[in-house]
């Protein structure tokens, strides 16, 4: 089996016989020599194959090759004469696996990122769209680390519901009628009931809800899975599809949960600096400068826990021309969150118990009857990335609010069972995976730091 060129690169020393494969970035045709830039996707660098007259197939394989093909060369690693490389390749053989043509899209210039959104199935062969989806892997693997240091259990929640997680009722549904006809009960009104699950099904906005009868059994869960939202927002913040990280916690309370997403972004980031480090390198150049100092900022710094009224209170205090208003039972907006960040605190920033009237009917009531045990955390250059709160586990004060927000308690028979039989207090949050990879990367939009992006209009790929 062929080594992959990061390993290839990483060698210690030259020497010893190999097979690189992959596909063509450059090539580059002297006088009795050729160059050819491969890639095989494993890192940021390619591996720079030399091919001669003494390569067999030169001539009538080498000569005709261009950016796009596919190869594979046969040959030895040797030390590189040239700037910035420490190996090369010296090919004995170079066979061509697949033709690309003068057609190839991926030229060797500047393609813009909405370009790149049109080929999204040959987008990851680029510099950028390549060390977007190496930062994917290497967090979403530092993700499942850190959860199952913690004891906590991958729970498999699923993506056909029946239940709002939200209350927001932005949700795709789920059916197997006939669009043109479907069945009508005596009313006149389409008949769930003869529907594949016979009552109406979504697409899962949150895996939340399930994740909370995990932790009522296992007492630690986490699912990292992908959610649904048919928001008809064409922006560069929102996803129709996009993955979400939720882990749930038995006899856990609002401070219990701001120390572990503190210590859960800390790991994460730190595994990806570790691992990523050229493609990091890369982002900091080309993207955001910043993304590296973000990321640092955000590993060696503690977190400031600041409520909900003293952030209202600074923000009002702050004199700053905010385009939008700042007040008691507002949601606050991305430059709100920015600022306290960025310009009051200088790191990020964890704003806790939250007005009740703009939060979910699942989390926790305070005392005060006002606020709920909730909690955004906030970083520079974004904004909130983890949303969470304290679950209300009281059975009572649970109807009550589900009946307050229009909901049908019945609806919850099962949720509300959980308060019913051994209620502990439990807690959890959600984390937009593709918001952290914004962050990490710099990326303006984030339908660019997934590999095939669900918006309005768009469901190729």
């Amino acid at each position: 089996m062929a080594e992959s060129i990061r390993r290839m690169l990483g060698r210690e020393t030259a020497g010893g016989e190999g097979v690189v494969r992959g596909w063509l970035r450059t090539v580059r045709h002297g006088k009795g020599v050729s160059f050819l830039d491969v890639s095989d996707g494993s890192c940021m660098d390619g591996m720079q194959v030399v091919a001669n007259p003494d390569t067999e197939g030169y001539e009538d394989v080498v000569r005709q090759l261009s950016t796009g093909c596919s190869v594979e060369a046969r040959g030895a690693v040797v030390e590189s004469p040239g700037k910035g490389q420490r190996f090369e390749f010296h090919a004995t053989v170079v066979e061509l696996v697949g033709e690309a043509g003068e057609d190839y899209p991926l030229q060797k210039k500047r393609h813009s990122f909405e370009f790149l959104r049109t080929i999204a199935h040959l987008r990851p062969r680029t510099n950028t769209i390549g060390a977007v989806l190496r930062v994917r892997n290497a967090a979403s693997m530092a993700i499942h680390e850190f959860f199952q240091q913690e004891d906590f259990f991958y729970l498999h929640t699923p993506i056909v519901t029946a239940s709002d997680a939200e209350g927001a009722g932005e949700m795709f549904r789920v059916t197997t009628l006939p669009i043109g006809d479907p069945p009508r009960d005596e009313k006149g009104a389409i008949d769930d009931a003869q529907d594949f699950f016979g009552r109406p099904t979504f697409l899962t906005v949150s895996g939340q809800l399930e994740a909370e009868i995990g932790a009522l059994a296992l007492s630690r869960v986490y699912s990292f899975g992908p959610t649904f939202r048919a928001e008809n927002s064409n922006t560069a913040r929102h996803l129709a599809e996009f993955w979400m990280v939720e882990p749930e916690a038995a006899f856990y309370d609002l401070n219990d949960l701001a120390d572990l997403s503190e210590r859960f972004l800390k790991f994460v980031f730190a595994k990806v600096l570790d691992r990523c480090e050229d493609d990091m390198a890369f982002f900091a150049k080309r993207i955001e400068s910043e993304a590296i100092n973000r990321m640092n900022t955000v590993i060696e710094k503690p977190f400031e826990r600041i409520p909900y009224r003293e952030a209202v209170s600074i923000l009002e205090a702050s004199g700053e021309p905010f385009e939008f208003p700042v007040g008691f039972g507002l949601d606050l907006q991305s430059e709100h969150e920015r600022w306290l960040t960025e310009k009051h605190a200088g790191c990020p920033v964890i704003v806790t118990d939250w007005p009740k009237d703009i939060k979910a009917f699942y989390m926790y009531q305070n005392d005060d009857e006002q606020t709920v045990a909730a909690m955004d955390v906030l970083v520079g250059g974004v904004g909130e990335i983890i949303g969470g709160s304290q679950r209300e586990h009281r059975l009572d004060v649970l109807e009550s609010t589900i009946r307050g927000q229009g909901l049908e308690p019945d609806d919850y028979w099962w949720y509300l069972d959980l308060r019913r039989y051994g209620s502990v207090p439990h807690a959890g949050f959600g984390l937009g995976f593709e918001r952290i990879v914004q962050f990490m990367t710099g990326m303006a939009n984030i339908r660019d730091v997934i590999p095939f992006p669900r918006t309005p209009g768009q469901a190729d790929f």
